[in-house]
């Protein structure tokens, strides 16, 4: 359910561009979603379904991309990806530090928006 207030704002967001843009209609909303989001697919696309009926939204699709778990290392700032089940035991793979930055996988975002 925790879906449902995302969406919202998501929606809120592209009605916003839509108008200030005069778009008749949106047909699709691109997302960059992190993996280490606990939002699912399937239920933002029937929450977005729901609270976009009559709008020039409503009937739109939403293309989530899964945006993967990046890390920088403190010490030598190495950039690297890492699975999300072994974020416990994340260690930089050049020097070995388990000091590290997350700067990507959590997020949330528009990355586009296609209207008509």
């Amino acid at each position: 359910m925790h879906e449902l207030p995302v969406i919202k704002s998501i929606l809120d967001i592209c009605l916003k561009h839509a108008t200030i843009n005069s778009a008749n209609k949106i047909l699709t909303i691109e997302l960059k979603v992190g993996e280490m989001s606990d939002l699912e697919p399937e239920w933002m696309q029937r929450y977005f379904d729901f609270v976009s009926k009559g709008s020039i939204a409503e009937g739109a699709k939403l293309v989530i991309e899964k945006t993967p778990v990046l890390f920088q290392c403190d010490a030598c700032s190495h950039q690297f990806k890492i699975d999300i089940k072994n974020l416990k035991a994340a260690k930089c793979p050049e020097c070995g530090t388990d000091k590290c930055t997350l700067i990507s996988g959590s997020e949330y975002y528009i990355s586009n928006i296609g209207v008509i």
